[in-house]
This record gives structure tokens, sequence and C-alpha cells, in this order.
């Protein structure tokens, strides 16, 4: 990873909206306001609670230290290093991730090989779209959502078996389509092999998105 991004943090209103969409995705609480970051209380069993943060914030390591027990997580934008240097002993830097936004407001949607057949639904304010093979059993699968200024894509999975078959293009083509407002900005968090693909389509990484956790 470049020192661009190492060096480089989101605007608070860019990390807001992202969270809030992506909570709307989910089916979660809408983020609040907690320690100078955001907070979302997911409650579920591998994770209680997440508190993001837009950059270092010397609140961070009082958070830290307030906290004694696994499954509560804190995330910031910008280097893994320095947000672990921020918390006491015991916390673990889990693997690196990248925040990223894409321009694009319409496109023209991809074609799928006759083999696999898609299928969107709504579910609450979440777009879930699902690739299958032709013998029923899903390949690929994403969900996105539109929520203060921002629509998300979450939960972009393709089935090792059927990767290389043009299937990531066509679902996020797809779940793009669903957009509604051309001022919402594109977002989502992708991991070292996730951002390598999401450069090919035309999104651009603005930082460096790094997690702890005391291990448990």
């Amino acid at each position: 990873m470049t020192g661009q991004f190492e060096s480089a943090q989101a605007s608070p209103e860019l990390l807001w909206g992202w969270l809030a969409a992506r909570s709307v995705a989910r089916g979660l609480p809408l983020p609040v306001p907690a320690h100078g970051g955001m907070r979302v209380d997911t409650g579920r069993p591998d994770e209680a609670s997440r508190h993001v943060f837009a950059g270092p914030d010397p609140r961070i390591g009082e958070l830290a230290a307030a906290i004694r027990t696994p499954r509560h997580f804190i995330k910031m934008c910008g280097p893994g290093e320095r947000l672990l240097s921020l918390a006491p002993a015991g916390w673990e830097l889990q693997p690196r991730a990248y925040l990223m936004t894409q321009d694009v407001f319409r496109q023209p949607p991809l074609a799928l090989d006759p083999a696999y057949r898609l299928a969107l639904a709504r579910q609450g304010g979440a777009i879930a779209v699902s690739i299958h093979a032709d013998d029923g059993r899903i390949a690929a699968s994403g969900y996105a959502a539109e929520h203060g200024g921002a629509f998300v894509f979450d939960r972009i999975a393709v089935d090792p078996g059927h990767r290389r078959r043009g299937l990531g293009r066509a679902l996020m083509a797809a779940l793009g389509a669903e957009q509604r407002s051309p001022q919402a900005t594109r977002v989502l968090v992708a991991s070292d092999d996730g951002r390598a693909l999401y450069s090919t389509l035309g999104w651009s990484v603005r930082c460096a998105y790094s997690t702890i956790v005391i291990p448990g």
C-alpha cells in the first residue's frame, strides 16, 4: 500500500453516509455519535458493536481502555499501525482493508452468461442481487443500499467455483442500476483481493480502513 493511502483520511460526512447506508443494507441500527466517532450496536454473536473514526483521535485510546471484552471493534480511516498505537496492550490488529469510491452513476447493464440467472429483491431498504447457476445454486450475491448521501455496495461474494466468468461485474452493475440519486457517493470497503478487482471497475481508494479488537 502506498504512502498516499497511509496518510489519507475520509471526511466524517462520507464515513457517516457509508456507515448509515451499510446499516440499512444489513438491517442494523443507524450509527450514533460516540467518543468523537460513531458507534453501531450490531448485536451479533461475533460482533457486539463497532466504533468508527474518520482518523486518529486521542479519544480512541480512552475508548479502548474502557473496553475489556472481545466482540467490540474499533475501526479507523488510516494506517493500522497508527490505530494500534493508540490502544493499550491486549488489542490485536485485523487484516487491512480500504475505503473505496466510484464516480460512475449510470452504466450499461452487462450481459450474463446464459448458464446463469440473475434475481433482484428488496428487503426493507436493502437491495439484494443473487446470480444462480443452472443447477439452482447461488454463484454470486451482494447487497446495496442508498441512505445519507451514500450508495453502498455490501457483502459482494462470488463462489470460487464460478469466478473469472464476469459474475462479479454483472452483480455490481445490477446493484448499481438501482441507485436513484446521482448525487449519492458510491462507497464500499474492500479487502486486499477485493481492491484489485474493484480497481478494474473504476473504483478508487480513498484511504486505508483499519480495525483492532481484543481477541477471544
